[in-house]
């Protein structure tokens, strides 16, 4: 199978992704918290995809790993959507994409995917690239830690979940697309729901706002651009090497960076293009790298 339509897949999931920064503040502004918001939006997802397939409810019984997959797929969801809400929209996205690094101990130790030579250059230049980013020119690489946000907490966190989510991709891919879509938007229903109901009642988390058609559209909106999204990186991840995935889904750092630069969110040093050519640099030779024998 030509890889190439999976590798177009990834990016378009990435795009959605990337762009999604934006709309999310938008609801909050609206008054809707991220947490009520990722309910809200997977919650309609899940309705609309049991609308047109009820029979994904079946290969939850069939594939009990799906289970795991939402555990997964629900917490990366939370967190990134959380984190990219209230945080820099860089330094989210560049956390979350620490995800590689991840991804690959965790295809090596549960899928028996070694690392090529290939795959170590890329990831050294990714992290390079992540370190010019998120390091102070003449700082020391270890204060990074101290400096850890709220929102760089649910970024990392976000990211070492999505690199499980795609491990479980691979692993899950004799279960039926439509199972693994119900998995992944039910875990990141159930989760916000829960997440936003306890914080609710300890007053961190606002209830829903008014019904009002600005945030109701946009809402809706975000849900068909996710549902698309799910499908492209559901398509893609189960037809490439988890290391692969992990480097293509880097290019979401290039359109988040980007978009919040033209939008008038962040500014975009000298420093910090260097970093993320650097980055981009990895995803584009990990899609000249791509395995040559799709899993059968």
């Amino acid at each position: 199978m030509p890889a190439t339509l999976p590798l177009l897949s990834l990016v378009l999931n990435a795009l959605v992704w990337g762009l999604s920064w934006w709309p999310f503040r938008q609801l909050q502004a609206a008054g809707l918290h991220p947490l009520w918001a990722t309910a809200l939006i997977f919650g309609l997802a899940l309705v609309g995809l049991l609308g047109v397939r009820p029979g994904a409810l079946a290969g939850l019984r069939q594939h009990p790993g799906l289970w795991l997959l939402a555990l997964s797929s629900g917490l990366a969801n939370v967190g990134f959507n959380w984190a990219v809400t209230v945080g820099d929209v860089v330094r989210v996205v560049l956390l979350f994409y620490l995800m590689p690094a991840w991804s690959v101990l965790l295809a090596w130790k549960l899928l028996g995917e070694r690392p090529t030579p290939m795959a170590l250059v890329r990831l050294g230049l990714a992290f390079a690239g992540v370190a010019l980013v998120l390091v102070p020119a003449g700082a020391a690489p270890h204060k990074l830690v101290a400096q850890l946000s709220g929102a760089d907490l649910l970024a990392l966190v976000g990211g070492f979940c999505f690199a499980l989510t795609n491990i479980f991709l691979r692993r899950l891919r004799q279960a039926p697309e439509s199972a693994r879509m119900l998995a992944m938007f039910g875990g990141g229903a159930v989760l916000a729901t829960l997440g936003a109901g306890l914080g609710g009642l300890q007053g961190q988390v606002p209830a829903l706002p008014a019904p009002a058609p600005g945030w109701m559209l946009l809402t809706l909106g975000l849900t068909l651009a996710f549902l698309l999204g799910n499908y492209a990186l559901q398509y893609g991840a189960a037809r490439l090497a988890a290391g692969t995935t992990s480097l293509v889904m880097l290019s979401e750092v290039v359109f988040a960076s980007a978009s919040s630069v033209l939008l008038g969110e962040a500014s975009l040093a000298p420093r910090t293009a260097l970093g993320g050519g650097l980055i981009l640099l990895a995803a584009l030779l990990a899609v000249r790298e791509h395995d040559r024998s799709p899993p059968a």
